[in-house]
């Protein structure tokens, strides 16, 4: 595993002119501002009022998804009343921080998760539609550009509560309508238990998640991305990475995990188990991001997989979460070499880089992206920080 985040990274040459340089010799000190494999979190409307989940949050996470304020049965309680104010105020508190949001979800294929009065009018298809589609317009025409990613029928692998009343094909006229109202959002699947390999669960394996992706592009669905929920209790090492394989050799489809938390008692082994998880998640090309569902105590939905305290000490999880996001950081500190170079190998993601001479210092942005052969930077082009 500790090999797979070369996957992570390329190696950077920084010219600073030809031989003989007049910058040969001078300190160069680097070090990288984010990384662009992203971290995330849920929030909800509580947890923003906490000041110390708004520190962690900011400090540590890129990305944010809401747990539940943006799904149908929170934004439209009441049939043709829809209220998007909680959604509106997370959208606002993500805008002041600076935090991209994934969409959670659109619609929720479990019928447990699907609102009394959608299920009222269930028994006529014309009403069900018209509602489906009018929710599909109403959100993401109010919401166009705003959300990179959504999770268009949440859980499909395990509920079928539309499938069963408007046929197989309203699964991809979601995708199909969703793409046309909001061109640049990353449409994706949504499931559970599908990164333990189904683990005992029939539905979950990664066969039928590759399936259930093939039906979809079968029927016109624009499929941007495949999210794996992650709601881990027992380590499942090796497995991820198995499941990882099949499903980006399957569809060659980029993967979230969308949900990820560690339900463990012992903080020691919770820590432990975390960092299984999230070593496979980083070290496989096929993953592009990872969203905690939660991370502080009395704001997650399942107990002991807090990584913060409730009063706001960081326990062992949290530590080794720390850990490893500075371990999957660069900084590196030389002199520029006789041909006016500087090279190393560093974590895709933007930079600053100071060099400092007897005549002052110099301060210069870039970013790494990714690639197999070296990027070489002509310093002298950039602008100055």
């Amino acid at each position: 595993m500790a090999g797979g985040i070369q996957v992570r990274k390329r190696d950077v040459v920084l010219s600073f002119g030809a031989a003989p340089c007049s910058l040969a010799g001078a300190s160069i000190h680097v070090v990288q501002l984010d990384n662009s494999f992203p971290f995330g979190c849920c929030i909800n409307g509580p947890a923003i009022q906490d000041p110390t989940f708004v520190d962690f949050f900011n400090k540590h996470f890129d990305w944010a998804v809401f747990e539940n304020e943006l799904k149908w049965y929170w934004t439209e309680p009441q049939r043709g009343r829809p209220n998007y104010g909680d959604l509106d105020r997370l959208l606002d508190f993500c805008d002041r921080a600076g935090k991209p949001v994934r969409g959670h979800c659109i619609f929720w294929a479990v019928d447990g998760a699907v609102q009394q009065w959608v299920k009222d009018i269930a028994h006529d298809r014309a009403q069900l539609m018209s509602a489906v589609l009018g929710h599909l317009r109403g959100l993401l025409t109010r919401y166009a550009g705003r959300f990179p990613q959504y999770d268009v029928n949440n859980e499909m692998l395990h509920g079928r509560f539309f499938r069963d009343r408007l046929g197989d094909d309203v699964a991809a006229l979601m995708f199909r309508e969703a793409a046309r109202l909001d061109p640049a959002a990353a449409l994706f699947v949504n499931d559970f238990n599908v990164e333990c390999g189904g683990g005992g669960d029939p539905y979950a394996t990664p066969e039928r998640y590759v399936e259930l992706v093939r039906d979809l592009q079968r029927r016109g669905a624009r499929v941007g991305g495949i999210g794996m929920e992650g709601h881990v209790t027992n380590p499942v090492g090796e497995v991820i990475c198995d499941v990882l394989d099949k499903l980006a050799a399957a569809t060659g489809l980029p993967v979230w995990f969308t949900e990820l938390d560690v339900c463990e008692p012992d903080e020691e082994l919770r820590a432990d188990d975390l960092e299984v998880v999230l070593r496979e998640a980083y070290a496989h090309p096929a993953v592009e991001g990872v969203v905690l569902w939660g991370f502080i105590q009395g704001h997650m939905w399942r107990p002991d997989a807090h990584l913060v305290n409730s009063d706001g000490t960081v326990n062992r999880a949290g530590q080794r979460f720390i850990d490893l996001r500075k371990e999957w950081t660069s900084e590196v500190r030389g002199l520029v070499d006789g041909n006016g170079q500087f090279r190393f190998r560093g974590f895709h993601g933007t930079y600053v880089v100071q060099v400092k001479t007897a005549k002052g210092k110099m301060l210069k942005t870039f970013t790494v992206d990714k690639g197999d052969a070296p990027l070489v930077l002509h310093m002298m082009d950039l602008t100055d920080h």
